[in-house]
């Protein structure tokens, strides 16, 4: 993945997990937002998870509440677009498999220096409401820093397998899934599928 690309996946998914606390509407997205990132803050606040002697099951916890709030089958689904339906369901598993990867292994790395950050900062979140339609639904927000910096967060939901679960996150405009999907369409008509797979990324 490109310099760019992976520069925006980690902005973005470090405002996903560390907007801030706030009170959120009663209904059921944004209760999911709020208590996602309320998860991903009690992961830092932890007194029994702190130090480098911990850092493997900071980062499995973390890993563990990132395959449960995201969608990643159609996460992949939608950044391949029509290139999804060119292949079989074998290989429309394995690239949202590498791509789960891919991504955690891109925001994991700084979700730490962000988290420390934020819980000193504790910037608010606003939550302006959702629209729910059947199985979809988007919740409306924004965090606002110590410094009174307004930053939009738009969380696009997908209700499945009893819960709502997150397939797109929009911040100040910005998609992380149509950042995916241009940079996998150039990559697939340019040169082949096998070179769009995102690549595993150790941690």
């Amino acid at each position: 993945m490109q310099g760019t690309m992976r520069r925006r996946s980690i902005a973005l998914f470090n405002v996903v997990w560390l907007g801030g606390l706030g009170l959120a509407a009663s209904s059921a997205p944004t209760e999911f937002i709020r208590r996602t990132t309320d998860s991903i803050l009690q992961v830092f606040e932890d007194s029994q998870l702190q130090g480098s002697a911990h850092r493997a099951e900071r980062l499995a916890h973390l890993q563990h509440i990132a395959n449960t709030a995201f969608d990643w089958e159609q996460i992949a689904q939608r950044a391949l677009a029509t290139h999804w339906h060119d292949h079989t369901p074998q290989e429309r598993q394995e690239f949202t498999k590498l791509l789960r990867e891919a991504v955690q292994g891109m925001y994991l790395e700084h979700l730490e220096a962000a988290a420390q950050q934020r819980l000193q900062e504790k910037p608010a979140i606003l939550y302006h409401g959702e629209q729910v339609d059947g199985q979809r639904a988007l919740v409306s927000t924004t965090v606002v820093t110590r410094r009174h910096w307004e930053v939009p967060v738009e969380y696009r939901l997908r209700h499945s397998e009893g819960q709502w679960r997150i397939y797109d996150v929009v911040i100040t405009g910005v998609s992380l899934v149509n950042n995916f999907r241009a940079q996998f369409h150039r990559i697939i008509t340019q040169s082949s599928y096998q070179e769009a797979e995102p690549p595993q990324t150790s941690r």
